[in-house]
């Protein structure tokens, strides 16, 4: 298998297509990194033995090394060693083939072998065996191990990993003694098969989950088999009913995987690896080995996959994106390729603009990258919290899950490891938080599967769930024949004027779900030859269990037409616009200038606060502000009226609060 050919079939799975090539591989790489080449290339003069016989087993089984010829190799190495027991060299590569084995007892035999002989022959060996006394959970014999490494060793990336090492004895130790509520749940063969399931990503009404299933294909030459992605939806009782294979995004020739999807599952961002000739197939442009592309759904169709192209993606290897529930940030892995596997794994992040480009991807800070590996992240549908995997964060050894806050600043909080058991020393990744924050997902080859990986849900405890959010749900159509209405929805923040979120509503349905935080916020629809609703709400810090549910009506461009402008903000008695009016504001400037042909009236209307003739005053003082705000945006000033009622024409009773609130109003009619 070539090294393309390796990366495509490492490209979501977490276990390999070819497990034994690709410890193989690994072997290779771990052999150059910590100088094992030096033994390789030892000349016999300079062994550890006179013993001829030994030196010759040794010398084949480094022949048999070259040739990849593994169990040749370990047979020849086992011979030479039993040969001279005092043979360094053949005790030091059984130990790393071992190790690349999964035999860790073996391994920590050979190393105290080595070390026994002679340890100051092959200091690493004292790092090797640290290493693995860690993942056998003898944290405090992995303790002096790394302590009396870090006082011989000077290389700096080796130094860097035995500190880590300290560091992670420290916590696994007080870790493991503070166990966390962990009861995790198959989710069933509805969902789970004989196959692998892995990297599960569901909307935020918990109703739709998606997932990607390595699938047999005996068609497709050298692997047998590919990865596509599945969806299952909850019936009535809340329970998963039989998944089916995703159209139109799966293919027969690519894999497909590590997908994420909009809040309200109508955009799918996905992985897709290059082919052995570095394309797509057909038309489809690539950056690099693998790419993030992107599919819309419209009513029940899913729409031919897109390249997301420059800057997300690049020559380099991207992969495991999370679409935040703004709609327009996006975070991913990438990844460069070496020798031995993808390496420099970094979470990145990257927003699209008003006009739908990406800005130029930047790397999330150390608080959270670390100089080894980062995957599988997740940013909550909170904007704020943020899920991934890590093995350079203080931990159980290798992949552990772990939180991130982002701060008022923008920066990002110390990592948080979820703690043990959702943490072993085996890899954690692949979990996904649910709105809500109550359920976690994730993948798992633990003991009473239906098959390899299946995914299973556990309750999180309440110190690792993220922020409370809930989600709106609404509804976009003509206010004259009702028929659903694909428009731009877009909420803003009140308190800071920055876009909170946005959706496109179905074309076919007319139905949107956006995901939020408590707050005040602005809503605006806007489409193609309508006026713009607007309307704002004070959203309850509730759960997605309670969901806001609303109608919003568009009253086409036609001549009497109104909308009232709700937001829109003055100071009590004053006629000078707050600069929370801007959001509001831009979108009138961009609808006349969509449509050139557009004359309007402003109408500002009071509530009966006050007296008559004052409240006539400042209706038209606040009218004509907004009009000359929109005239300094470049608009001809003689497309637009400006006009105040007072309070001649309430829309509410002005009894009432509420109903004040009402009456105090900018509106837009259509001349």
């Amino acid at each position: 298998m070539t090294e393309k050919k390796w990366r495509v079939a490492r490209a979501f799975a977490p276990t390999a297509h070819s497990e034994r090539r690709v410890k193989a591989l690994r072997l290779l790489g771990l052999l150059f990194a910590t100088g094992y080449s030096l033994l390789v290339t030892s000349q016999p003069g300079n062994y550890t033995t006179t013993d001829k016989g030994a030196i010759k087993r040794y010398e084949s089984g480094r022949d048999c090394m070259g040739q990849r010829r593994w169990d040749c190799a370990e047979s020849e190495f086992t011979k030479a060693a039993e040969a001279d027991a005092r043979f360094i060299e053949p005790r030091i590569m059984l130990a790393e083939i071992a190790e690349q084995k999964g035999e860790s007892q073996v391994a920590m035999t050979r190393y105290r072998e080595v070390m026994a002989i002679n340890p100051g022959f092959f200091p690493v060996a004292q790092l090797h065996l640290a290493d693995l006394e860690f993942r056998a959970g003898d944290y405090a014999a992995a303790e002096r191990n790394y302590s009396a490494y870090m006082k011989q060793e000077e290389e700096p990336q080796r130094k860097a990993r035995a500190k880590l090492g300290l560091r992670n004895c420290e916590f696994a130790a007080r870790a493991i003694t503070r166990p966390v509520p962990f009861e995790p749940k198959n989710l069933g063969p509805n969902v789970n098969s004989a196959d692998p399931e892995y990297y599960p990503c569901i909307t935020a009404d918990d109703a739709t989950l998606m997932y990607t299933r390595r699938v047999k294909a005996p068609e497709i030459p050298i692997y047998g088999m590919q990865e596509d992605f599945y969806v299952s939806r909850r019936d009535l009782e809340g329970n998963w009913k039989p998944s089916i294979p995703l159209p139109v995004v799966n293919t027969r020739a690519f894999n497909e995987g590590a997908g994420t999807l909009s809040p309200d599952g109508r955009f799918l961002i996905f992985t897709k690896c290059a082919l052995e000739d570095g394309t797509y197939g057909g038309s489809l442009a690539g950056e690099g080995s693998c790419d993030l592309f992107i599919s819309r759904r419209i009513g029940d169709r899913w729409g031919v996959p897109q390249n997301l192209g420059t800057p997300v993606n690049s020559s380099h290897w991207e992969t495991q994106p999370s679409l935040a529930s703004d709609g327009r940030t996006l975070y991913y892995i990438r990844g460069a390729v070496a020798r031995d596997g993808i390496k420099s794994m970094d979470i990145w992040t990257t927003t699209m603009d008003d006009e739908g480009r990406w800005s130029k991807p930047v790397k999330l800070g150390d608080n959270v990258n670390t100089p080894y590996q980062e995957e599988s992240v997740q940013i909550h549908p909170d904007g704020r919290t943020l899920y991934f995997s890590s093995n350079g964060h203080p931990g159980f050894g290798g992949l552990d899950i772990y939180m991130s806050r982002k701060q008022e600043d923008g920066t990002w909080g110390p990592a948080l490891n979820l703690g043990y058991p959702i943490n072993t020393s085996a890899d954690e990744n692949s979990l996904l938080v649910s709105a809500d924050g109550r359920i976690a997902y994730f993948a798992s080859d633990r003991p009473g599967g239906l098959g390899e990986l299946d995914l299973y849900s556990f309750e999180l405890y309440p110190e690792a769930r993220p922020l409370p959010i809930t989600y709106i749900k609404g509804n976009v159509f003509d206010v004259d024949t009702k028929a659903p209405v694909e428009a731009d929805v877009q909420l803003y923040d009140l308190k800071t004027g920055e876009l909170a979120t946005g959706a496109y509503s179905d074309p076919k349905t007319g139905e949107f779900l956006v995901c939020l935080p408590s707050g005040t916020y602005a809503l605006n629809a806007s489409a193609e030859g309508y006026l713009f609703f607007s309307k704002n709400y004070d959203i309850a810090a509730t759960t997605v269990k309670e969901p806001v549910t609303l109608d919003v009506p568009l009253g086409p461009l036609a001549s009497g037409n109104t909308i009232a402008l709700r937001n829109i903000f003055f100071n009590t008695a004053s006629y000078e616009l707050l600069p929370t009016s801007n959001a509001e504001l831009d979108k009138l400037v961009k609808l006349l200038k969509a449509n050139p042909s557009l004359r309007i009236e402003l109408g500002g209307h009071t509530d009966n606060v006050g007296a008559d003739a004052a409240n006539l005053t400042l209706s038209d003082q606040r009218a004509n502000a907004v009009r000359d705000f929109v005239v300094a945006k470049g608009i001809d000033a003689a497309r637009i009226t400006a006009k105040g009622y007072g309070e001649t024409k309430p829309v509410a009773s002005n009894d009432t609060e509420e109903g004040r609130a009402q009456n105090r109003r900018t509106e837009v009619t259509v001349l």
